[in-house]
């Protein structure tokens, strides 16, 4: 009777009930939501539910994370996160964003550059409130380039600028702005533009040759890494990506790229960011702060696209519509879609996506040019 009693009593505190503490069980539900937001609603799913689920596997499980030591083995999402902190699995992800993406809309129209440099003002904005919060000028770095909604950038810059500790935080709250733009934006870019400047239809881009779409991968790797070198890793894998698309020769790497090797690492970097959510770790008066400065970056940036969107619209001669600004963001493709939705609930003939992909674009490569600029201003290799 006493060994059913002991082998029964070892199994009761084997059990995650004996251990858990209240930020569990919230971090648990936090965790639900982000699934039922993802599953019901199809905010960012490919994002949302390995995050979501690595969240929930960590604060079940916290062992899963455990570090490696000699002697003995790490968990397992240990050895994922691992390749974060390393930024590979950031820039493999660029790599396939490249690969997936046409810059045709940016070719096009090269204005797209000011808006897509003009939504990058919300990192600095919230580089500034995070210093007058109490963070260090590396801390402040890592935390601003949520205002780019890149998650990629986000983890990269962190792992360069050795905030590690915060990568957690920080990561979650770039793909949860990624996520929610649909919810985020729109009510900011109604706010910022009027109704007549959102009914504004746009003309039909010019043609872009492939010759073009060859050489602009090539072009903007040169420029960018001769002027920013930290950011060869991000930038040159978006447009060795993109080079794979565009040059027609190499349609095998091009589908992995875009496919398996994208998901695979969608799959590692997602579970392994929401492994980083213990209750421990992440519910903190520095959490709440990372949090609330990345939706004010967030919303600084979409406002200013828009700003700097009304401010082309009327040296164009109203030709331009200034909710295109808005996808100035690096969330692609997303944010040019939130853009064709609501100039469409305007006017339903009205189509601004291609249009709005121009700045989108541009906002990936400014994320990372932003990326580089801080790893310079802090001698960062």
């Amino acid at each position: 009777m006493d060994y059913i009693v002991n082998t029964l009593t070892n199994l009761v505190h084997q059990t995650a009930f004996m251990s858990l503490t209240w930020g569990n069980y919230l971090m648990i539900a936090v965790a639900c939501v982000f699934l039922y937001l993802a599953i019901r609603h199809g905010f960012e799913p490919l994002l949302l539910v390995p995050i979501a689920f690595g969240m929930l596997l960590v604060n079940i499980y916290p062992d899963i994370m455990t570090p490696f030591s000699e002697g003995k083995a790490g968990g397992l999402l240990y050895y994922f996160y691992v390749l974060d902190e390393w930024a590979i699995l950031p820039s493999l992800i660029f790599m396939g964003v490249g690969a997936m993406t046409d810059f045709g809309p940016l070719i096009a129209n090269p204005k797209s550059f000011i808006l897509g440099a003009a939504a990058q003002f919300g990192i600095f904005a919230a580089y500034f409130g995070a210093i007058a919060m109490g963070f260090n000028g590396k801390a402040a770095a890592a935390i601003s380039i949520i205002g780019g909604a890149d998650g990629p950038t986000s983890i990269f810059l962190c792992s360069k600028l050795g905030q590690t500790q915060i990568m957690g935080p920080i990561a979650v709250a770039a793909y949860s702005y990624m996520s929610l733009v649909p919810i985020i934006q729109p009510p900011i870019m109604r706010l910022m533009t009027t109704k007549k400047e959102r009914q504004i239809k746009m003309g039909q881009l010019r043609p872009v040759s492939k010759l073009e779409k060859i050489l602009f991968p090539v072009i903007v790797t040169i420029v960018v890494a001769m002027i920013l070198p930290t950011t060869a890793p991000l930038v040159g894998l978006l447009m060795l990506g993109n080079l794979f698309r565009e040059s027609g020769v190499v349609r095998q790497l091009t589908d992995t790229a875009s496919n398996a090797l994208m998901y695979i690492v969608v799959i590692l970097l997602g579970t392994s960011v929401g492994a980083t959510t213990s209750a421990e770790a992440f519910l903190n008066i520095d959490t709440l702060k990372i949090v609330a400065l990345g939706l004010i970056a967030f919303s600084f940036g979409t406002a200013t696209g828009c700003l700097f969107g009304k401010i082309m619209c009327v040296f164009s001669g109203g030709t331009i519509n200034p909710l295109i600004g808005s996808a100035g963001v690096s969330a692609v493709p997303m944010a040019a879609r939130v853009s064709q939705k609501v100039g469409s609930e305007e006017d339903p003939t009205n189509f601004l996506l291609m249009h709005a992909m121009g700045p989108n674009v541009a906002g990936v490569i400014g994320t990372a040019v932003v990326a580089g600029v801080f790893m310079a201003v802090f001698g960062v290799g």
